[in-house]
């Protein structure tokens, strides 16, 4: 008698990668894309978290980010309508071997308003329950962040019954967040990697 090997623990897509549904082409950050990078994280509430204030900057992070992903943990795409010009960014991360998946995203100013960070969490939500098999699905955010409370109702997401974690930002000040929860996947068009 054999014993069943445990399932293996998910990872994320090797590069290249694109995902498209819902109007958005998600793809690989790019050596091309650095100098947009500048200008979409040059915005106090993103220089916040990431501030790359020059092209070497923007250049270290993608690094960072093509380490990240080789990990097989994490996934940071550019936001496009074509897969051409970036105009945000989303992440997702595997948070634990029983199917947690944390989403986070950012729209650059220029882009705010057309309803982008919702469609890239829907698409990013189904390809996490469909491709990598997530049990749940988590935002992590700010209670007084309004604009992302409501792409988190609009996407299907509600705020679970957990206490808030307290985090500090890369300047030291203190930041509690809130952890919002989607347990399912009713709604959420089935995207394929393309």
């Amino acid at each position: 008698m054999t014993t069943p090997r445990p399932a293996p623990a998910p990872a994320v897509p090797a590069p290249p990668f694109r995902l498209a549904g819902h109007g958005l082409v998600l793809r690989d950050w790019t050596d091309q894309d650095v100098p947009a990078m500048t200008a979409l994280f040059d915005d106090p509430e993103v220089a916040r978290w990431t501030p790359l204030v020059d092209t070497e900057a923007a250049r270290r992070y993608l690094v960072r980010s093509q380490e990240a992903r080789s990990g097989g943990r994490r996934l940071q795409l550019a936001v496009t309508l074509d897969g051409r010009v970036p105009l945000g960014e989303v992440v997702l991360m595997l948070r634990d071997e029983q199917g947690e998946v944390e989403l986070g995203y950012l729209i650059g100013a220029l882009y705010r308003g057309q309803g982008l960070s919702a469609r890239a969490v829907r698409l990013l939500t189904g390809f996490a329950y469909d491709s990598l098999g997530a049990r749940r699905v988590v935002l992590r955010i700010a209670p007084a962040n309004a604009p992302s409370i409501a792409v988190a109702r609009t996407t299907g997401f509600e705020l679970a019954d957990e206490p808030p974690t307290v985090i500090h930002d890369p300047t030291g000040a203190e930041i509690t967040l809130r952890l919002w929860e989607h347990l399912g996947a009713p709604g959420i068009r089935r995207p394929q990697p393309v």
